[in-house]
């Protein structure tokens, strides 16, 4: 998944996160597919960034996922004996890779059901 601003929303990307009011009321659900209307709707509303599937938008300058993970596995190689940091670092790596992946449907969605 990938934050964007809404200016770079384009018709057909599919939402990772619920879009929310500034109150926290839903506008539209995780895993909505978006069209213009949505898309100027957010803009109206000034909601500035959304959450979408995979990783759309490039940006220039931004890493790739393996030259993300092995930042971390260098950040750690001084303390690998350190067994509570070696966690971190899995989990670190872990959560970087699954930012990437596509989220999975909401429930009820996806399923045949």
């Amino acid at each position: 998944m990938q934050q964007i601003a809404t200016v770079q929303a384009t018709e057909g990307m599919v939402l990772a996160k619920d879009v929310e009011t500034g109150d926290n009321r839903v506008l539209c659900g995780r895993g909505t597919t978006l069209t213009a209307a949505m898309i100027d709707r957010f803009k109206r509303m000034d909601i500035t960034h959304i959450t979408v599937e995979g990783h759309p938008v490039v940006v220039e300058g931004a890493r790739t996922l393996k030259e993300e993970v092995m930042d971390v596995e260098e950040r750690f190689s001084r303390v690998r004996h350190i067994k509570p940091l070696m966690y971190l670092k899995k989990r670190i790596q872990e959560r970087l890779i699954a930012a990437r992946r596509p989220a999975a449907p909401p429930a009820g969605q996806g399923d045949g059901a």
